[in-house]
């Protein structure tokens, strides 16, 4: 169904369709000692506390062009964040042509959207491998919107408010509105895939695969970090200090638990002959 500004549909009283995005991000780490995983655990709730969260949060409500209500925010022992802002629609003079193009949203410098009652929340969760040496940080975004504007004009901001080795994102609209006739609308926009909303310089960087059920109005959209230098991945010290056997051991523990978060299951680990 496409639709163009001068195109619109009129509608009985507004617009009564829920748009909620669902942003996942894990961070995956190697740390060799208990020391290094509390001081990776630690670096990770400094870096992601509550206060910043709520930055974050603002300036995603900021680009979508709402009001902040209220503010709920907490920092938990002995680790994690939680952020929940409800939102309010700001001043409408008109409706931005920007809300129905399938096409990366604004970063801060370009505020253009605007929103209905909404609200906004952020939860983490920092965890390691009681064996392994596996640490892993994980930060659930949620997006929920009602009215014209897709929460998916905020992507492009979150993907680059955090350093992210996997990815994974739902879209989906709910619920109906009318026009003046009372028929129903179930969607508002043409939307084919979640990735045409990222754009093309962070779609390089990684393996992507999408679940789509489009007569239900749902998109699924799931990423992993194409390149690896297990620099990247360690905390404390640096691969130089390995020796081979050291490294790829490390190499194959983390790609494993990437594999396991990417798929969505447990995946049997042995190692196999390095001469393969």
């Amino acid at each position: 169904m496409k639709i163009t500004p001068e195109q619109r549909i009129t509608l009985h009283e507004f617009n009564n369709l829920t748009k909620s995005l669902s942003f996942n991000m894990y961070d995956i780490c190697y740390t060799k000692t208990k020391e290094e995983r509390e001081a990776y655990i630690d670096y990770i709730d400094e870096q992601y506390n509550a206060d910043r969260l709520t930055k974050i949060l603002t300036t995603v409500a900021d680009l979508i062009g709402a009001h902040v209500l209220n503010v709920a925010k907490q920092d938990y022992v002995p680790q994690g964040a939680s952020v929940t802002v409800l939102v309010s629609e700001g001043p409408v003079v008109e409706v931005p042509t920007e809300s129905y193009e399938e096409s990366p949203g604004p970063l801060p410098d370009n505020v253009v959207l605007q929103l209905d009652k909404s609200h906004i929340t952020v939860h983490t969760y920092p965890e390691y491998h009681p064996v392994e040496g596996i640490s892993t940080f994980r930060a659930d975004i949620d997006v929920s919107t009602c009215g014209e504007i897709s929460p998916l004009k905020a992507l492009n901001y979150l993907i680059h408010s955090f350093e992210t080795d996997i990815m994974t994102m739902d879209y989906r609209v709910r619920g109906f509105t009318r026009d003046i006739n009372g028929n129903k609308l179930f969607i508002d926009h043409d939307i084919n895939s979640i990735q045409n909303y990222i754009p093309e310089d962070v779609k390089s960087l990684y393996d992507m695969i999408d679940v789509n059920i489009y007569q239900e109005n749902i998109f699924h959209t799931k990423c992993r970090l194409k390149d690896f230098d297990l620099n990247n991945y360690l905390f404390g010290f640096s691969k130089e200090s390995l020796n081979d056997d050291e490294r790829y051991e490390i190499t194959e523990k983390l790609t494993n638990e990437m594999d396991e978060i990417f798929y969505g299951k447990n995946i049997n680990f042995g190692h196999t002959d390095k001469s393969e």
